[in-house]
């Protein structure tokens, strides 16, 4: 039987209140636990993976409150294939434990990203029950992030003011130093950055809270600029493009593009030419990255071509390093290194997951959360061809890429069984109780 939304009591409106606020706790939780906490390697790891059991487990357990309150129902994937690509993804990657080049490591990275997904589809179901109880209220995925995002931007850019050695990170011989620090990767913050100041912009078109919203913008562009990150930059500068686009302003529509062309030789120098003159060649081959991949595909694949070197491995030992290049435990390029983790098998499977993936952006029906994900996609794909990316080691894109995924795949069923008829009948009667209240006589009065 279908269920119709029925209004909402005190007491039910109170506990949307909570999980709406546990909801983000646990989101920010979450993206905090992707940063290096620890100087200890081996004790930062515990960290991580201690933060992403404990928000998971509190998420299922938020599920069962919300259900105790009557926030009952199932979703189902209209749009299956986008998830079921995923979860052979990961199938084929649990295979890859049986000739692993280390499978402590590839087990480790297999958990940690389970766990993700575990993480992103229960939230998503219980942003559908809340949704779908109170249709009126904002309870958008886009409301959602925004302030766990701010969050953790804020605790960089606290950072940078207050322990500057700490969180920023020196490179080219201490001439260049960028935000992050060991704590994270100056490019993987600069995506952060850019993902947090499309959410804002998001949120400033709905007309609330102008001035939070505005500083909090400004605040994330200038920890992106601090990051120095490159395709973050270009990410954003394209996002802003296509929001631009989406606009009814006309005005708006030409003057944005013409501001950007002007702006583009100040920002190439700024930004690209950060390092000095004579960098050219350095921009050129993309910080050393281009010979890197070359090699990688040209001596590494060819030795495990058809089903790679196991989960999160690019090597029979823990570095790489081609003829002429340089060592590195990780490819910097998303793709490159799921075709080295689980060689052409893996790589057909992650491409099939992305073309159904955009099969589903393009046939979802909430306009809000299509624009959303178009625009959060160009700067998650764009550093996905320079670092860690959707398909490489735990790092915030990947958990951006499983919520975004199972939101475009799903749909909240309002079909409920008998059993869940009664119960949701019980919690949400047709007409609520009338409070009584005493008057100065002493009689009762209904109101």
């Amino acid at each position: 039987m279908n269920w119709i939304p029925r209004p909402l009591n005190e007491e039910q409106q109170g506990a949307v209140v909570r999980i709406k606020c546990i909801l983000i706790v646990l989101l920010g939780i979450k993206f905090l636990g992707f940063a290096t906490l620890s100087e200890s390697a081996g004790m930062a790891k515990v960290i991580k993976t201690v933060l992403g059991l404990l928000t998971t487990g509190s998420m299922m357990l938020t599920v069962m409150y919300a259900a105790r309150k009557g926030f009952l129902g199932r979703m189902r994937f209209s749009e299956p294939f986008p998830v079921y690509g995923y979860m052979l993804y990961l199938l084929l990657g649990i295979f890859s434990l049986l000739w692993t080049s280390d499978i402590s490591v590839s087990m480790l990275q297999l958990v940690r990203i389970i766990e993700l997904f575990v993480f992103s589809v229960l939230a998503i179901l219980l942003q559908h029950r809340i949704q779908f109880q109170i249709p009126n209220q904002d309870f958008s995925w886009s409301s959602l992030l925004v302030w766990p995002l701010v969050a953790n931007i804020s605790y960089f850019l606290i950072g940078f003011f207050s322990d500057p050695e700490k969180f920023m990170r020196k490179t080219h011989g201490g001439e260049v130093e960028r935000l992050g620090g060991q704590i994270m990767n100056p490019n993987e913050l600069g995506m952060l950055s850019a993902v947090t100041a499309i959410i804002l912009l998001l949120e400033l078109y709905k007309g609330k809270q102008k001035l939070l919203y505005g500083v909090s913008l400004l605040a994330c562009l200038y920890v992106l600029y601090l990051t120095g990150s490159r395709s973050s930059l270009i990410g954003f500068a394209l996002a802003l493009l296509v929001y631009i686009f989406y606009q009814k302003n006309r005005l708006l529509k030409i003057a944005t593009p013409v501001a950007m062309v002007l702006a583009a030789p100040i920002a190439f120098q700024v930004v690209f030419m950060k390092e000095g003159a004579g960098d050219m060649e350095e921009v050129m081959s993309m910080t050393g990255r281009l010979p890197f991949w070359k090699a990688l595909l040209t001596e590494g694949l060819p030795r495990e071509p058809m089903l790679g070197y196991g989960f999160m491995r690019i090597n029979y030992t823990t570095y790489f390093q081609g003829a002429n290049t340089y060592p590195a435990s990780m490819t910097h390029n998303t793709f490159i290194q799921v075709i080295m983790n689980l060689g052409f098998a893996g790589f057909f499977i992650a491409l099939m997951q992305m073309a159904a993936f955009t099969n589903a952006l393009i046939r979802h029906r909430l306009h809000g959360n299509q624009i959303m994900i178009a625009l959060l996609m160009i700067p998650i794909l764009i550093n996905s061809f320079t670092e860690f990316g959707i398909w490489g080691e735990v790092n915030y894109s990947i958990l951006l890429y499983q919520l975004v995924t199972v939101i475009v795949s799903s749909s909240f069923d309002n079909r409920f069984s008998k059993t869940e008829w009664t119960k949701m009948d019980k919690n949400f009667p047709l007409s609520l109780p009338i409070k009584e209240k005493v008057s100065h006589s002493g009689k009762k009065n209904q109101s």
